[in-house]
């Protein structure tokens, strides 16, 4: 399904014939995993019926994200609840549809991590107003951070995003003041000089 929703068959795109979608299955479900197999059906039957281009938007923005909080090789709760609601929010589907995208998202960022990245955020530039370019720059700050903390790799990346969404950077230095706090310099800093930085 995500595969659809990023350019299925594109060359080079996430569903190109090297995405590694040769998952080793799980053993078949018990049981009590029905009523579960059967909600998650439910959610992605709704996620299909959407029309193509809402639904690579979602997937595109969702991805993003993934990519601005797996900067640090890892993607926390807190950070995971916080995509789950942009997408959500910015994406205007229901909240059970958000966690299937969220982790459709993740899991992508984590095996086409590198290959892929530049490739969806143009995309994504292609399809979105800069309104909505600086709202994921400002959705990937904050999932940053979600655990108090905007380490050097992290801001580095969302500082790629941004140029490959074509922010300038005065736009990209507003976004960033308002999560100053946050970043691992200045809080170094204010460690070092005993919080008068």
């Amino acid at each position: 399904m995500f595969r659809r929703f990023l350019g299925s068959g594109r060359p080079g795109g996430l569903g190109s014939d090297r995405t590694p979608w040769n998952v080793e299955m799980p053993p078949p479900p018990g049981q009590g995993d029905d009523l579960e197999t059967e909600t998650v059906r439910r959610i992605v039957a709704r996620l299909e019926a959407l029309p193509v281009d809402e639904a690579r938007y979602i997937a595109s923005f969702a991805y993003v994200m993934s990519r601005a909080a797996e900067a640090d090789l890892d993607i926390s709760d807190a950070e995971t609840a916080l995509m789950e609601r942009f997408v959500s929010e910015y994406g205007g589907i229901d909240a059970s549809q958000a966690v299937l995208v969220t982790e459709m998202a993740k899991l992508q960022a984590r095996v086409q991590g590198g290959t892929e990245d530049f490739v969806v955020t143009r995309e994504f530039r292609e399809m979105s107003t800069m309104e909505q370019r600086v709202a994921l720059l400002r959705c990937c700050f904050a999932v940053e951070a979600a655990d108090g903390t905007i380490t050097a790799d992290e801001a580095s990346v969302v500082n790629e995003i941004a140029r490959e969404l074509d922010v300038d950077a005065e736009t990209l230095n507003e976004v960033r003041a308002a999560f100053h706090d946050q970043l691992s310099s200045v809080q170094a800093l204010r460690r070092a000089t005993g919080g008068t930085a």
